[in-house]
C-alpha cells in the first residue's frame, strides 16, 4: 500500500467516524450525552449545544472525504479540520491544567479527541507536501 492510498483512506475512516458521531449528536443528542465516557462530568445535558457540535462533526466529516476525492480542496478542507480538532485537543488539555478535570481524563479522551487532531494534523502535513512535490 502506498502512502498516498494510506492517507486517503485515513482521511475517509476519519471522515465517516466524523459524520457518524455527528448524525448520532443530532438525532438522539441524550443518548449521546449518556454514551460517551466522560461527557456527564462536563455539565448538565444541553441539547442545543450538542446539536451544535453535531452539525460541526458532520462538517469535518464531509471535509474530510471530500478533500479525499478532491485534490484541489484538500489542503483547505484537512486544514480547517485540522484546526478545529487541534482546538478542540488543546482545550481539552488546558481543562487539565486549570483542575477542571483530573490527568486520567486526557487518557479517556485521547482515541476521540486527541488522536483524531493528530491524524488529521498528519494529513494536512502530508497534503501540503503533496502539492509542493507537485508544484
Amino acid at each position: 500500500m502506498t502512502i498516498e492510498r494510506f492517507c486517503l483512506g485515513l482521511a475517509v475512516l476519519l471522515g465517516i467516524g466524523g459524520i457518524a458521531n455527528g448524525t448520532f449528536m443530532l438525532l438522539s443528542p441524550a443518548n449521546w450525552y449518556f454514551a460517551v465516557p466522560g461527557v456527564t462530568t462536563t455539565g448538565p445535558f444541553n441539547q442545543h449545544f450538542i446539536r451544535d457540535i453535531g452539525l460541526i462533526f458532520l462538517l469535518l466529516g464531509a471535509a474530510l472525504i471530500y478533500g479525499a476525492v478532491q485534490p484541489s480542496a484538500r489542503i483547505f478542507l484537512w486544514g480547517a479540520t485540522a484546526l478545529w480538532l487541534a482546538g478542540h485537543a488543546l482545550f481539552h488539555f488546558w481543562e487539565v491544567a486549570v483542575g477542571i478535570c483530573g490527568p486520567l481524563a486526557l487518557a479517556r479522551d485521547f482515541p476521540a479527541v486527541t488522536l483524531p487532531a493528530i491524524l488529521t494534523t498528519l494529513l494536512f502535513v502530508w497534503a501540503v507536501r503533496m502539492r509542493r512535490a507537485v508544484a
